[in-house]
């Protein structure tokens, strides 16, 4: 979907159209005042106070009307400037403007505000010429918004629109948001039990159903193993550490603002761990190492607490908890580039398997001039910046540099995808670090027989399994590829009395090959139970009935299509073996 407020024309429109909006609700609700109207990336909306009266969703059908006759008046847009006194008197009524002129800098001697036939509102502008050119518009929502955002003052009601240059944009926005809504992965965990949220266990804190957790499982085993043929080497930590683990790591001074408030047990100090890197330095360290020995890799499917606030938590997508798919590579410097080499292959062999092709590499360095965010060596900044870029140089992967990215300890590649809808998201990360090795006071021997720090490199391909997860549910509405599906195949048997004992043999033989299946045996008409099977997006329904036990065969039915097919027992155990064996994104 389009960003409005990069685009000149659009970002005028919704601006304009911001104040027809309020205009028509000043005409319906008198007693209303305003607060703001900007423009946001999906439109605009204007915070308003109508005292008693409450705004619900099917009145914006009622507003929309009424701005729809303002707009045919063709009343002129007309700028006026004002001083700051004369700007307090003409809103002396209106304590909301009021409020805004109050904490104008004092160097803004001019005031703006824009009229429009008997409606006037303070605004910067600039403004379409008539309400003529606010044709093509819609009201989308209205929600609570307290006053300046502090949750002590008085709740307004948020009405949110949207307004293009022609009914076609309009009609393809409203398409693309009906399509937003239907991607939504906390809309299809619900629909497909895949996670929950409860308050009494907090916000931002989700539990994964058995569904989910399938899911979540074989992503592991699938990333588990690739790690393994890769040497990765996986471990267990605590998901708590002390205060002075991260003071150390420097994390406590850099991060602190991002983590959990600490606690106290008997005479130490505890932080739940929001990264897991200060574990997996002690876990090197407790072995005396040669140069032979190197590189290391360190993994670990590692829970995290990371303090969001209630606000920002989405479903699986932003979180206080997490799983991140984390490792941790020790190498010489020597071994920099090839390991990054390996990571950056990875990378891209994992998206391959997931048919992810709108992606771009991001190179985040740091910023020279922040000496408070960054540790202060330019020497290993210039030196780890110079040989990242050189491996992504070497291997023809196009990427944009950014400044003030970077990690405190490092420069760092981010992968950024783009989803079916929304923002771009990072998912795959990798990070240069040869800080936190030296706070550790780390080292191997090196071919001189003398103590060398190594290099570590932070990586992450998932990033963590929860947003990964909430990314592969908005790319694919839930119906998942073979592999990944909860369910793999639903059985249902035409009927009970003559179909039921082949359709558990089929189950059995089915399970006995690793395939996830269940019979459906509901007391149900079929044609009921096989849209269910569609509604829960099961890659293969099986329809069985007296020729498929007489033949011993076995009639499918994929997901999405309505054809029906029929295959020997055996050639449909071999499909689908073959199918999850190859991680099939299409089913066929």
């Amino acid at each position: 979907m389009m960003n409005i407020k990069e685009d000149e024309r659009l970002n005028k429109l919704n601006h304009s159209c911001a104040h027809l909006l309020a205009q028509a609700v000043k005409r319906l609700y008198p007693q209303a005042k305003f607060w703001v109207g900007p423009v946001i990336e999906e439109g605009f909306y204007y915070d308003i106070d109508i005292n008693e009266d409450v705004i619900k969703e099917e009145d914006l059908e009622k507003i929309e009307r009424e701005m729809k006759k303002i707009s045919k008046d063709g009343k002129r847009i007309v700028r006026h400037e004002l001083t700051k006194e004369e700007a307090l008197e003409q809103f002396k009524d209106d304590p909301y403007k009021r409020d805004l002129i109050e904490r104008m800098n004092e160097e803004e001697t001019v005031i703006s505000c824009y009229s429009q036939g008997e409606f006037t509102d303070l605004c910067r502008g600039p403004h379409v010429e008539t309400v003529k050119e606010l044709k093509h518009f819609k009201l989308l929502k209205v929600s609570g918004a307290y006053w300046k955002g502090d949750s002590k003052n008085k709740m307004l009601q948020r009405v949110y629109g949207i307004c293009f240059e022609t009914e076609e944009d309009l009609k393809k926005h409203l398409e693309a948001l009906e399509d937003a809504k239907e991607r939504d992965h906390r809309k299809i965990g619900k629909e497909m039990n895949l996670f929950m949220t409860h308050e009494l266990v907090g916000a931002g804190m989700p539990l994964w159903l058995p569904n989910g957790a399938l899911i979540r499982k074989q992503l592991e085993n699938y990333i588990y193993e690739k790690e393994q043929k890769l040497g990765y080497q996986h471990v267990y930590t605590p998901c708590v550490g002390t205060v002075d683990l991260y003071k150390t790591s420097g994390h406590w001074d850099h991060y602190q603002e991002n983590m959990f408030p600490s606690m106290k047990v008997e005479e130490e100090e505890f932080v739940l761990r929001p990264m897991n890197c200060p574990h997996h330095m002690l876990v090197f360290k407790n072995a005396l190492h040669s140069y032979r020995d190197l590189p290391i890799r360190i993994g670990e499917f590692a829970t995290d607490f990371r303090y969001e606030a209630s606000g920002a938590v989405k479903g699986l997508e932003r979180v206080r908890c997490m799983c991140q798919n984390d490792a941790h590579l020790f190498v010489t410097p020597e071994q920099i580039k090839e390991e990054f080499k390996k990571v950056v292959s990875l990378i891209l062999d994992v998206y391959k398997d997931f048919g992810f092709q709108n992606y771009k590499f991001r190179l985040s360095l740091r910023d020279p001039e922040d000496k408070e965010k960054y540790f202060d060596d330019d020497a290993m900044w210039n030196m780890a910046e110079d040989k990242l870029r050189e491996v992504l140089n070497e291997l023809e992967i196009d990427y944009f540099e950014a400044i003030g990215e970077a990690a405190f300890y490092g420069p760092k590649l981010d992968v950024e995808v783009k989803p079916a809808v929304g923002p771009e998201v990072t998912l795959s990360t990798c990070q240069l670090d040869f800080l936190l090795p030296r706070k550790f006071d780390l080292s191997y021997i090196n071919n001189k027989g003398e103590k060398q720090v190594p290099v570590v490199l932070h990586r992450a391909i998932y990033g963590t399994f929860d947003r990964f997860t909430a990314f592969l549910m908005e790319e694919t509405k839930g119906a998942f590829p073979l592999w990944l599906a909860p369910t793999q195949v639903n059985i249902i048997p035409v009927n009970h009395e003559y179909h039921f004992t082949y359709a558990k043999e089929i189950e059995s033989l089915l399970k006995a090959h690793g395939i996830r299946a269940e019979v459906d045996d509901r007391d149900e008409k079929l044609s009921y139970r096989m849209r269910e099977s569609q509604t829960r997006k099961i890659p293969y329904t099986l329809i069985l009935g007296d020729k498929e036990r007489e033949e011993k065969t076995i009639s499918y039915r994929l997901f999405g299509h309505t054809e029906t097919k029929n295959l020997e027992q055996e050639k449909f155990i071999e499909l689908i073996e073959m199918q999850i064996q190859n991680k099939t994104n299409v089913i066929e």
